[in-house]
């Protein structure tokens, strides 16, 4: 009791006072009561919009939509709308690859020369797969620059050769593997392997390797016309109500144009860790930290909190993209999830310490 006192006011310090939540000092509360409590303090102080949904010991504890999805629209959000998973895109692309490795078709070792023979034979023969799925492959990202200068790019059509040609092919800004640097260029490049060796588009292979096998009906590329009629808006601000949306370029899919619903998340977390899908060392091979001062992985981090009175080891997928936030925290023993979807652009931090929050309140 004593040490989730001090979990609490040392959290509420850090907030400093963005989100105060008292009820969490009431450590004589039964888990499931302390839970609620942490859920409407959070709404309350953050005015929250979106879904919350938690699993504990394959038992759902909590699963609740607040607010809005579209503003102008007036339509509610409920547990099964659709929101971006922004980064969380990644994740289910790195466990895609390590399917097509499983498969003998990639190697985390190859290069990129060694699956895109028309690349830059210099870059192509340091980057490795693994440097990409890491953020740590030196490739510049040569989209921002251009996009600044003219806008209009934001509004073009091209094909995965043609981005990676404009902008993946710049000279390393550093040696793979030894910095880290979250770009999208690593993951236009991921997307090309994964059509070369498949040959198949994109989409079509993230659907076959891993939507498919563990049922994810609603997890869609956004760039799709049942997507785009589904997605909740994103705000930069809800009153008064301030849009916060750019367009979907179908090549960006692979770093983060996927949505999806809070119930297919926790389904995808549980069959990738739990099931089948993939092999233990595949699975071991997926939490494997490649980068400590980022505590990154393959596609996603890694983290360790405080849950059910232990320190525990979590697979901690976020996503941030326009007026989005993700969540999805897996506890690796299988022993809980939580999925957060928000379409207010709240910050990391506050998301965060609410989730720790509520692993802690499990104790």
């Amino acid at each position: 009791m004593a040490s989730r006192r001090r979990f609490v006011q040392g959290m509420a310090g850090a907030l400093a006072g963005a989100w105060l939540a008292p009820s969490l000092l009431a450590a004589e509360a039964e888990a499931g009561k302390g839970v609620r409590a942490v859920v409407d303090d959070f709404v309350k102080a953050n005015g929250f919009h979106g879904v919350i949904h938690l699993v504990r010991k394959q038992r759902v504890v909590l699963s609740e939509a607040f607010g809005m999805a579209d503003v102008e629209a007036g339509r509610h959000a409920t547990v099964d709308t659709l929101y971006p998973l922004a980064s969380i895109s990644k994740w289910f692309v790195s466990v895609a690859i390590l399917r097509l490795i499983e498969q003998g078709k990639l190697a985390l070792d190859g290069s990129i020369g060694d699956y895109l023979p028309d690349y830059r034979a210099d870059n192509g023969a340091k980057v490795k797969l693994k440097h990409l799925l890491s953020n740590c492959s030196g490739i510049p990202n040569g989209f921002t620059p251009v996009v600044k200068a003219d806008p209009a790019i934001w509004t073009k059509s091209y094909t995965t050769s043609e981005a990676i040609k404009a902008f993946c092919s710049g000279d390393l800004a550093f040696e793979p593997g030894s910095r880290f640097s979250y770009d999208l260029t690593n993951w236009v490049l991921v997307k090309g392997i994964v059509e070369h060796v498949t040959g198949q588009e994109f989409a079509q292979a993230i659907d076959a390797l891993v939507l498919t096998p563990l049922g994810l009906k609603h997890v869609l590329p956004r760039y799709t016309d049942e997507a785009r009629a589904q997605v909740a808006v994103g705000y930069a601000t809800i009153d008064p109500p301030v849009r916060k949306m750019n367009p979907q370029l179908v090549y960006m899919v692979a770093s983060g144009g996927y949505c999806g619903t809070a119930t297919d998340l926790v389904r995808a977390a549980e069959g990738v860790y739990g099931s089948s899908l993939l092999s233990e060392a595949s699975r071991k091979t997926l939490s494997t930290i490649l980068v400590p001062t980022e505590s990154y992985a393959l596609g996603g981090r890694v983290k360790t909190v405080q849950a059910d009175g232990a320190a525990r080891t979590f697979a901690w997928e976020t996503g941030r993209t326009d007026g989005y936030r993700s969540l999805l925290a897996h506890r690796l023993d299988g022993q809980s999830t939580l999925v957060l979807l928000n379409n207010t652009d709240l910050s990391q931090k506050t998301i965060d310490l609410f989730a720790e929050a509520v692993f802690a309140t499990q104790a």
